[in-house]
């Protein structure tokens, strides 16, 4: 457990408010001096996250200032637990049924256990940061922290966060490769060898469904009539500044669709989505492990029902070897039935690397 200890008194946090007006939603800033100004109902989502974004951007602090907002504010934010513990991550948090989201600084173990919240993946200033420090020496690349389960895990929970409750799983696990193969522009492009792994090579909708959420903007035309690729350009603001250590998040997307494609559940989505988060969840030299059921299913935009039914056909179609409710924790534990293949010293790496947006 980490001591609190007298320090600068910084605030990073930053508070905004959907109200919903006859003339349509205005974004409210507890920390912007003028009134709300309008949004466009279907776009307010995503103004409301690049708006938080900038907040990050402009009000860069040192790693070694940043603290637990959350700590300082009585950890009012979560139900009780051990105490402040871990990395000082940026985390986003939705509240009263997505009116109000927060942007703060917060240690990992506050994140954990807060509710709709979701860590905000490593972006452009953390690589900015480690230039301050030094050029690294030429030589052999090493992977940048974190490992490719990591990284997988803390996108899947951003992407809980930023896109709709009611986005299907198709959608999302496009939106999970989108974002780790987003390129410094903010423009990506899929192959088609990428969707047929997914099982996705010849369906629009989950396009159609991440447009309409303004989470990107495809090109046309859209699978089934795409060429090589489908291109598209991502409007989530908080995913602009993701392209440090791009080698290693496309390691991570690669890892993401292998994974997938051994979920051998015919052409269903869902269970390929339940598939990775398992994987994310266990560690590369042990084939079992356990988790909470509403943080799994949250993450894949489900209920606790529909996950379990996942699960049911993860058995049967020979990805995992056992599930069960543990009945005392109500946690889920499971048994992967074969290895995920991470190499050793992939796994071996940190995974409390400080992260900014």
């Amino acid at each position: 457990m980490r001591l609190c200890t007298t320090r600068f008194g910084v605030r990073r946090t930053w508070t905004v408010e959907l109200r919903a007006l006859p003339g349509g939603p205005i974004l409210v800033c507890q920390q912007c001096p003028h009134g709300g100004r309008p949004l466009s109902g279907s776009s307010a989502r995503s103004e409301l996250l690049a708006h938080l974004a900038r907040h990050a951007q402009s009000e860069l602090l040192p790693a070694h200032l940043r603290t637990c907002q959350c700590h300082e504010r009585g950890c009012s934010w979560h139900p009780r637990h051990r105490g402040c513990s871990g990395p000082i991550r940026l985390v986003l948090t939705r509240d009263r049924g997505g009116r109000m989201w927060r942007l703060t600084d917060a240690c990992t173990a506050c994140a954990m256990a807060t509710s709709q919240a979701a860590v905000v993946p490593d972006t452009l200033l953390s690589s900015a940061a480690s230039t301050t420090l030094g050029r690294e020496r030429r030589g052999v690349r090493r992977p940048k922290e974190p490992d490719r389960q990591t990284r997988v895990r803390e996108m899947l929970s951003y992407l809980a966060a930023a896109l709709p409750a009611e986005t299907s799983a198709a959608a999302r696990l496009i939106a999970l490769q989108c974002a780790l193969r987003i390129r410094d522009s903010g423009h990506v492009s899929l192959s088609t060898g990428v969707l047929r792994s997914l099982r996705l090579g010849s369906v629009s909708a989950p396009w159609r469904e991440l447009e309409r959420a303004r989470w990107l903007r495809a090109s046309l035309p859209l699978p089934p009539c795409a060429g090589p690729v489908v291109a598209a350009q991502l409007l989530d603001a908080g995913l602009y500044t993701q392209h440090p250590a791009r080698p290693d998040r496309l390691n991570a997307a690669d890892w993401a669709l292998r994974t997938a494609s051994r979920a051998r559940a015919g052409s269903a989505p869902l269970p390929r989505l339940a598939a990775v988060c398992l994987a994310c969840y266990t560690a590369p030299e042990n084939r079992h492990a356990s988790a909470e059921l509403d943080r799994l299913a949250h993450e894949c935009g489900l209920t606790g029902t529909a996950f379990t039914g996942a699960l049911g056909q993860l058995a049967g179609s020979g990805f995992l070897s056992s599930w069960n409710l543990a009945s005392a924790s109500g946690d889920l534990e499971w048994t992967l039935a074969g290895s995920l293949g991470h190499g050793r010293s992939t796994a071996n790496q940190a995974c409390s690397d400080l992260r900014q947006l």
